[in-house]
């Protein structure tokens, strides 16, 4: 297929997305601005004190992530697709007096537009499905990461994306290690369904061993790998929320997220 033109498809509704995003309770742009942090346990937990340490946010949408990690005190350089999006975390920088480099790129082009290393190297939650191939994606992340440096990635489990959510009545439709791109075209956006943009989307299903493998391939340590039941965020149908404040798949048969972390050798 045409994977620019998948890749500009995608572009234009991420463009659309941004403020429609930055505008929602989903994102809460006034909560946001008062706690400074909009990261989870799961990603807090995995990489501990980032004082002084250099981060590279992929795939960053319009920064709450990435200014959240400059609040916790890492040096934060972070990358988009969506020209809008980079726009905004620039603004939104500049306002919370919380510095940070955006820059916007194809992720699988990052190493044409960052050139240097980093301690760390995040990603997280619906950031891979965007990506026809992971080779590559791997590669640069290898290339990014100083001797020594993690990478971390906290996703949705592809089990969930072998469904259709855009039929009235979700249904199993796809392949859990689909080669071939989705494409999807539905009213609205995960963070404001009632919005009457139209969301127009080529997506690429990838199973754990295929993101595991090529990172390894890429001569990465694999140092953690844990599949999680409860996510922090409401954005599949019938989910329940739960006293630990996180959101499960109310028939509770499968996951929702998992987590990779390896580590590039010394």
């Amino acid at each position: 297929m045409d994977l620019q033109k998948a890749f500009e498809t995608n572009k234009e509704t991420w463009n659309k997305k941004t403020e429609i995003h930055y505008e929602s309770d989903f994102y809460d742009k006034y909560a946001f601005a008062k706690a400074r942090n909009s990261l989870n346990s799961y990603e807090l937990n995995a990489l501990g004190d980032v004082t002084g340490k250099s981060l590279l946010h992929l795939q960053c949408h319009f920064g709450q992530d990435s200014l959240s990690w400059v609040n916790k005190g890492a040096q934060v350089t972070a990358v988009d697709l969506s020209d809008k999006a980079v726009d905004r975390a620039k603004k939104l920088s500049a306002e919370l007096e919380l510095p940070a480099k955006f820059v916007c790129c194809n992720v699988l082009e990052t190493s044409q537009y960052v050139k240097e290393q980093f301690d760390i190297v995040f990603a997280s939650y619906g950031t891979i499905g965007w990506l026809p191939d992971l080779k590559p994606w791997a590669q640069m992340i290898a290339e990014r990461l100083k001797p020594g440096g993690v990478f971390y990635l906290v996703e949705f489990h592809p089990i969930l994306w072998m469904v259709d959510y855009t039929e009235e009545e979700p249904s199993l439709k796809y392949h859990y290690a689909q080669n071939e791109a989705i494409y999807e075209e539905y009213p609205g956006t995960y963070a404001d369904q009632k919005s009457e943009m139209i969301s127009k989307e080529y997506g690429w299903n990838h199973s754990l061993s295929e993101v595991i493998q090529s990172l390894i391939n890429a001569g990465l340590t694999l140092e953690l790998f844990a599949e999680h039941d409860g996510s922090p965020y409401n954005v599949f149908p019938d989910m329940e929320l739960r006293e630990d404040g996180l959101y499960y798949i109310k028939d509770g048969l499968s996951p929702t997220l998992f987590e990779v972390k390896v580590r590039k050798g010394e």
